[in-house]
This record gives C-alpha cells, sequence and structure tokens, in this order.
C-alpha cells in the first residue's frame, strides 16, 4: 500500500526538474512562463503578476502571550514569495514568547521589545515606525489568518487601483464556525463605523489592513489597545484628498478562548467609544 501513491505520482525528467529549479530561482521567469500558458487574465484572478523592482512589504506582528502558535505563523510569513522584512513587536509576554522572539532577531528579523505592556495599538504604532518597506501590512501573530493571502491582498496596490486594502471575513471565503455574538458586534461596529465614515465596509475589526507607507506616514494615531481599528478606520475616511479603499475576501479560522483568544466584551466597548470619539475630534 505504501508504494501505491508512488505509482500516481508523475516523473519528472531531467529538464522539467531544470526547469523548476529556474523558476524558484527567478520569480519573473515564472510569472513569464505562467502568463504565456494561462493568459494575463486568468493569472490576475489568481494573484500572479510582476512584482515591482524595488518592491518589499513590511509585515508588522504585534505579539503577546502566543507561544504556542508564533513559531509556525512566521514560517507561514517567510514562505510567502514575496520581497519582505518581518517586524515582530512583543508587547511583554510573559509564556516563553520573549524566548522564542530572541532566536527569530537572531536569524535577521526585527524584533522590538515593549518597556510595558500597552495593547496591539501601541505595538503596531512601534512596528509602524520600524517599517521600511512601500507597503505595510498588519498580521496578528496567531493563526486566525493565513499569510498565503498576502499576494491577493497586495494586488489592488501593486496595480495602482488602492492605497488602502482591508481583508474582509464576510464576504465569500471560508471560516470556522464559532461565536455567533462575536459576528453580530463585528457586524454592528462595522455598521456604526459606516455610519460616521460614510464607507461601506463589511469588515471593520479585520486584523488585514495593508497601507502604502504614505498612508500611516500621515496619520496620528493613538490607541493603545484594540481601538486601532476603528481609529484607523475613521482617520482613513477623513482624510482629504480620500484614500482609495478596496475589500478584499479572506478566509478565517477564528480561535476559542481555550485556544488564546483574548479580545472581549470590554473591547467591543471601547470601539464603540473610538468610533465616536475619533470621528467627531482627534
Amino acid at each position: 500500500m505504501s508504494a501505491f501513491p508512488r505509482l500516481l505520482q508523475p516523473r519528472q525528467t531531467d529538464d522539467q526538474r531544470r526547469m523548476l529549479d529556474q523558476f524558484a530561482r527567478d520569480p519573473e521567469q515564472r510569472i513569464r512562463f505562467l502568463t504565456e500558458l494561462l493568459g494575463e487574465a486568468a493569472c490576475r484572478q489568481l494573484a500572479i503578476y510582476p512584482i515591482p523592482h524595488g518592491f518589499k512589504l513590511s509585515v508588522v506582528i504585534p505579539v503577546y502571550n502566543e507561544r504556542q502558535w508564533v513559531r509556525e505563523l512566521v514560517r507561514r510569513v517567510e514562505a510567502v514569495p514575496l520581497p519582505k522584512e518581518i517586524i515582530l513587536v512583543d508587547d511583554c509576554s510573559t509564556d516563553g514568547t520573549r524566548d522564542i522572539l530572541r532566536e527569530f532577531e537572531a536569524e535577521g528579523h526585527k524584533v522590538i521589545y515593549q518597556p510595558k505592556n500597552q495593547g496591539k495599538g501601541a505595538a503596531l504604532r512601534t512596528g509602524f515606525e520600524h517599517a521600511s518597506g512601500s507597503v505595510i501590512l498588519v498580521q496578528d501573530a496567531d493563526l486566525e489568518y493565513d499569510p498565503a493571502e498576502y499576494p491577493r491582498l497586495i494586488q489592488p496596490i501593486i496595480e495602482n487601483r488602492a492605497d488602502v486594502v482591508y481583508g474582509s471575513r464576510f464576504i465569500g471565503e471560508s471560516h470556522r464556525v464559532l461565536f455567533f455574538w462575536h459576528y453580530v458586534a463585528n457586524k454592528v461596529l462595522t455598521m456604526l463605523s459606516n455610519i460616521f465614515t460614510n464607507l461601506n465596509l463589511t469588515d471593520m475589526e479585520t486584523c488585514y489592513k495593508v497601507f502604502r507607507r504614505e498612508v500611516l506616514q500621515g496619520l496620528k494615531l493613538k490607541s493603545n489597545r484594540f481601538g486601532f481599528e476603528p481609529e484607523v478606520t475613521a482617520k482613513i475616511a477623513k482624510r482629504r484628498p480620500k484614500w482609495r479603499i478596496y475589500e478584499i475576501p479572506i478566509s478565517y479560522a477564528g480561535r476559542t478562548y481555550e485556544e488564546g483568544k483574548k479580545i472581549g466584551l470590554k473591547d467591543a466597548f471601547q470601539a464603540l467609544w473610538c468610533i465616536v470619539r475619533f470621528w467627531l475630534a482627534d
């Protein structure tokens, strides 16, 4: 039985192996080959497109007590075939996460250790200050969001159709079935945010937010905790002239509180307060 799967695997010729090795070393040639094979329209639908010379993606990852997940998360980010830097901001973890982050630091990743626990928003501000990429992406340190979706998330920016991209969990991709009231809270907060900002987002609270560098340079962010989400949304919406905002469908593998989920009812009320606060006054 163990030999049966091998019988089904097509044998690679020496020419095919050489071609695959060359494609691995030369992404531009791989894209040209796929474009000729499938056509430009099909490749764009599959998020296969040329990356501009000099492009770099900054992936900012706020981390707090994620020892169980952070190693695999960083491995998945590293596997994404894009020019990038990984910036990990530890918010005073106490579960051994810092020992793992020191390993990443030794491997050359940027690791910043907050002097005291302040929250996700404060960690992101610190990470943004250290980002050197032309596009900056927010990634949570757990495995709820899949880094394999980066090419789709940055595509509207690369193609000069957007300045900001939100990854929406509610417009068509797979998701783990979990808490009904979390879904309701997300929908209510997004609707209230839309009322004040006059946007038509479907998922204001999503982790996956992607920005041109110039967008973040023009914002003065203040929220320390999960108020970052409504604050950055309000301030982007108030920008004149307006930034171009896109939503992209993403998959979502939510986790339970037993698995380490941290956001709760208190954060929902804080988000509600931030929606009103940052629209009426800064």
